[in-house]
């Protein structure tokens, strides 16, 4: 599979490997956050949960690369297009690095909260 693109407005912002797309309602409702990756393994999920805590902690220390989207965006992978119209994107580009595509208007702190929860929740439940 290529990689995963994340555009907007007409141009790509970043092309990655991984990402988990966040929008607003998985603030109350987890079961809307998506996560798509190019490899396809069994530890998958657990790739998933990592992006999830290290974004989190980056987040929290301001380490974290974030693109400001002003319009709408979307997930380009494998022959499909996802569009987000709120909320973030978690992404890990080629070459390791993370970072965040995120609606300007959007809760940077709660979202990354929300996604970090629902990775580590999907790891445990099949402890």
């Amino acid at each position: 599979m290529d990689a995963i693109e994340i555009a907007s407005e007409g141009r790509t912002v970043q092309a990655c490997v991984s990402v988990i797309i966040v929008p607003e309602r998985a603030i109350s409702e987890p079961g809307y956050i998506q996560a798509i990756t190019t490899r396809a393994g069994a530890h998958d999920k657990h790739e998933f949960q990592a992006i999830a805590q290290m974004a989190y902690f980056q987040g929290q220390d301001d380490e974290l690369e974030v693109i400001c989207l002003n319009g709408p965006g979307q997930i380009e992978h494998d022959g499909n297009t996802e569009d987000f119209l709120d909320g973030m994107v978690i992404f890990r580009s080629e070459s390791g690095e993370l970072g965040i595509a995120l609606h300007k208007e959007s809760m940077k702190k709660k979202l990354l909260e929300a996604a970090y929860r629902y990775c580590t929740r999907w790891v445990r439940l099949d402890i």
